[in-house]
């Protein structure tokens, strides 16, 4: 069993770090678990919506994935598993989904996800057997800090445009990433680190008494809640094994790696700690719980960027609190009602948090290049990281026949083709020159 060292809370009052292998005691370790959980909670629901997919079955696989991911990394990569949104255009094109309701088609695209599932899991072995060299020169920092970068720019219209409903929405969106801000500068100790789920809080506080309390905006429902059952079994769906759908969903591997290899490498480079061994264990982890996933019914999985903000906001990189959220997680799967009450949430209120977040993600890309001394003077750095940022930015698309290459796949793609042309007959300086610079 892994056991980790664990640090007293006043570590806390003194800014301290808490490492992969460390721990708070086990309350503050669980609040921040839950803080977890709020954090992936609204683009791991928002992910299966968009495919026709259930949400209950997306939180429960996210769970059990994380728990993979935690077991075959050996706990030493600090990381959550929530639903993908690289395979939204793929799953939609492949299961002709018409994009309201549950998906008909849906058993098809989950043959595509496991098919994505172990192809990614067969690059993960290669890594692990040959080391990180060559997919590092496929996606050196300036490759993989625009990827990291591009998913948070890309998923930044999700909030602003389809969390707020009315001008009253996206002022209560105001207000929310205006508390998180001054939770997390003029707050100290425990309050201080849970400034995501303590500023939505507030938020939410703020929001009732202005909308159930002035009427100035749709009132909080926590009907829901009181009807919601304790527990409930979730709708598994068996997948569908169709040559064509796994062609078109399998090649998400490509994207899968980009989004871990960077979200390594920013762990990585907040924690001080040098992850590259564990890379091909990660991508394992990660091939194998969307095998899972999609197995039982639901979405693809990748490590999520939103809780490496959470990580990078906190300074806490214990692995306890991702397996606490991970159980969680499990829990919410299973039972309506824990369920009913995250989704009670008001909408505008989620929309302010994931504004915050998915704008960390993007410092997170951002901090990868300044951590890793990319250097802009060189046109081809610069060219590459311009093009990339406005391809995911923009979800510029293209179409190969029936199928839909969307923003953050054609960013993730052509930065990696790019660089590649770019760099013809070039040499890109190796970490260790880049640190001696």
């Amino acid at each position: 069993m892994f056991h980790w060292t664990e640090k007293p809370a006043q570590v806390l009052q003194q800014g301290g770090v808490i490492a992969p292998d460390e721990r708070l005691p086990w309350p503050q370790t669980a609040a921040m678990g839950v803080q977890h959980v709020i954090a992936m909670f609204g683009a791991t629901v928002l992910a299966p919506i968009l495919m026709g997919f259930d949400p209950n079955i997306a939180i429960l696989m996210s769970g059990i994935g994380t728990l993979i991911f935690f077991v075959i990394t050996g706990g030493k990569v600090p990381s959550y598993l929530g639903s993908s949104f690289a395979f939204i255009g793929v799953v939609i094109a492949a299961s002709a989904y018409a994009g309201k309701g549950p998906n008909a088609n849906i058993a098809v695209a989950l043959g595509g996800i496991i098919a994505c599932g172990v192809v990614y899991t067969i690059i993960g072995a290669i890594v692990q057997a040959a080391g990180t060299g060559w997919i590092e020169k496929l996606m050196p920092p300036v490759v993989t800090g625009a990827v990291v970068a591009v998913i948070g720019l890309n998923l930044a219209g999700i909030p602003i445009k389809n969390m707020a409903a009315s001008n009253f929405d996206s002022w209560m969106q105001a207000v929310t990433f205006v508390c998180v801000g001054l939770v997390a500068v003029f707050t100290r100790g425990m309050v201080q680190r849970l400034l995501i789920l303590v500023g939505l809080i507030v938020a939410s506080i703020v929001y009732a008494v202005l909308a159930n309390g002035l009427g100035l905006g749709k009132p909080l429902d926590l009907s829901g809640i009181a009807n919601a059952a304790w527990i409930g079994w979730p709708a598994f769906t068996a997948p569908v094994f169709e040559p064509g759908a796994m062609l078109l969903i399998a090649p998400v591997a490509v994207i899968l790696v980009a989004e871990n290899l960077g979200h390594i490498k920013a762990v990585t480079a907040m924690t001080g700690r040098n992850l590259d061994q564990y890379m091909g264990r990660a991508f394992i982890g990660d091939g194998v719980a969307t095998m899972v996933s999609g197995a039982a019914g639901g979405t693809g999985v990748t490590t999520y960027a939103e809780n490496i903000g959470v990580m990078a906001a906190t300074k806490i990189y214990s692995t306890a609190v991702f397996v606490t959220a991970a159980v969680i997680a499990v829990v919410l799967g299973f039972s309506p009602k824990f369920g009913a009450v995250i989704q009670a949430i008001p909408l505008p209120v989620m929309g302010g948090v994931s504004i915050v977040v998915f704008g960390l993600i993007a410092i997170a890309g951002a901090k990868i290049w300044v951590d890793n001394r990319v250097d802009f003077s060189q046109n081809r750095n610069l060219i590459v990281a311009a093009i990339t940022l406005v391809l995911g930015t923009g979800d510029f698309t293209l179409k190969f026949g029936g199928f839909a290459l969307g923003g953050i796949g054609t960013a993730t793609f052509g930065a990696i083709l790019l660089y590649a042309l770019l760099n013809r007959g070039q040499g890109e300086p190796t970490a260790q020159a880049r640190r001696a610079a």
